[in-house]
C-alpha cells in the first residue's frame, strides 16, 4: 500500500472515531462527549455506563465491522469483474443470501449461526447460478452483471412470495429484518460476526495480490504464475461469505458494497481497487447512514432505507457514466 493510501486510511479512521463518539452521545438520553469517553474508559457506572456500553456501543461496533466487510466484498467483486457496477447487491448475491436466510427464518427458525449458514448457502448457490447462466466460452463482466440483475429480480419476487405465505407475525418480523436494520444487533452477534469477518478479511488480504494481478487480464495474470480458476473461486467464496455474514445479522444493506470501493479508489488515487481504503470507507458510510437513520426522521428508520436512498442516486450516476464511456 502506498503512502497516500496509508494517509487516507488514517484520516478515515479518525473520521470514524469522531462519528462513533457523536453516535454514542446522541439519542433520547443526551450525553456529553466527556461522559462517553469516561464510560468507555471505565470511569462511569450506573445508567451512563449502561447507555454507552450496553445499549449504544454494540450498534456502533456493528457499523464499523459490517461496513468494512461490505466495502471489502464490493472491492473484491469489482476487481474480479473489472467493472464498477459489479457489487454483490447489484449482481444478486445479496438477494441470494437474503433468500437463504429467509428460508431458515420462515421454515426452520433458529439462531444467528443457522441464519448465517442459510445466508452463506443462498449466496454461494446464487453465485453459481449467475456464473453458469453468464458463461459463454468464458465469462465477461458486463454479461454477468446483466444476468445477475435478472436473477436478483427473480429472487426478490421469490422472497416477497415467501413472506406473503408466512404467518402474520413471522412475516412482519421478516419484512422488517429484510429492510436492513441494526436495531436488534447485540454483543453476541457483533462478537460472532466480527470473528467470522476478521477471519474472512485475513483470507481477503491473502488473495489481494492475485486479485490485483487479475485486474490486468487473465492471460497476463496466468503468465505471472496466478492459478486463475483457484483465485477466482477463492475471491467469490470470500466475497459472498462477507456479504452473507452481514446479511445474517442485519438483513440486506444495499449499496455500501457498490459505492465504497469507488469512493476509496478516488480518495487514494490508485490505479486499481485496494481493499484497506474500501474497508475504511465502507465502515464510515455505514456509520453515517445509521446515524441518519436514527436521528434525521421523526421516527428511527432501518439503515437499509437510508443506504437505498443515497445509493439509488449513486447507481443512476454510475450507469450514466458507464453508458457515456461506451458511446
Amino acid at each position: 500500500m502506498d503512502l497516500r493510501s496509508v494517509v487516507v486510511c488514517v484520516a478515515l479512521a479518525f473520521a470514524e472515531g469522531a462519528m462513533a463518539l457523536l453516535t454514542l452521545a446522541t439519542g433520547s438520553y443526551q450525553l456529553s462527549i466527556a461522559q462517553v469517553v469516561s464510560a468507555l474508559t471505565g470511569g462511569e457506572t450506573g445508567l451512563v455506563h449502561d447507555i454507552v456500553v450496553e445499549w449504544r456501543l454494540p450498534r456502533v461496533a456493528a457499523t464499523v465491522v459490517f461496513g468494512a466487510a461490505l466495502g471489502v466484498s464490493g472491492a473484491m467483486f469489482q476487481s474480479l469483474m473489472r467493472n464498477p457496477l459489479a457489487s454483490p447487491d447489484v449482481i444478486g448475491f445479496s438477494s441470494g443470501s437474503y433468500t437463504g436466510a429467509l428460508v431458515v427464518l420462515l421454515v426452520v427458525g433458529g439462531s444467528y449461526t443457522s441464519v448465517a449458514a442459510g445466508a452463506l448457502t443462498g449466496g454461494i448457490a446464487t453465485a453459481v447460478l449467475v456464473y453458469v447462466f453468464a458463461y459463454r466460452r468464458g465469462v465477461q463482466g458486463f454479461r454477468l452483471i446483466i444476468v445477475g440483475i435478472a436473477v436478483s429480480a427473480m429472487l426478490a419476487s421469490l422472497n416477497t412470495w415467501m413472506i406473503l405465505k408466512a404467518e402474520l407475525e413471522v412475516a412482519m418480523a421478516a419484512a422488517v429484518w429484510g429492510a436492513g436494520s441494526l436495531n436488534g444487533v447485540s454483543w453476541d452477534q457483533v462478537a460472532i460476526g466480527g470473528a467470522l469477518i476478521a477471519a474472512l478479511l485475513m483470507l481477503a488480504g491473502m488473495l489481494s495480490r492475485p486479485m490485483r494481478q487479475m485486474e490486468l487480464g487473465d492471460d497476463t495474470a496466468a503468465s505471472q504464475g496466478v492459478r486463475i480458476a483457484v483465485a477466482r473461486l477463492g475471491l467469490i467464496v470470500v466475497g459472498v461469505a462477507l456479504t452473507a455474514t452481514v446479511t445474517a445479522a442485519s438483513g440486506p444493506i444495499a449499496f455500501i458494497a457498490l459505492a465504497a470501493p469507488q469512493i476509496a479508489r478516488r480518495l487514494a488515487r490508485t490505479a486499481g481497487i485496494t481493499l484497506a481504503p474500501a474497508a475504511f470507507v465502507g465502515a464510515l458510510m455505514l456509520g453515517a447512514a445509521d446515524f441518519g437513520a436514527q436521528h434525521v426522521a421523526p421516527t428511527p428508520l432501518p439503515v437499509g432505507v437510508i443506504t437505498v436512498m443515497i445509493g439509488g442516486g449513486y447507481l443512476g450516476w454510475l450507469l450514466f457514466a458507464e453508458a457515456r464511456t461506451r458511446v
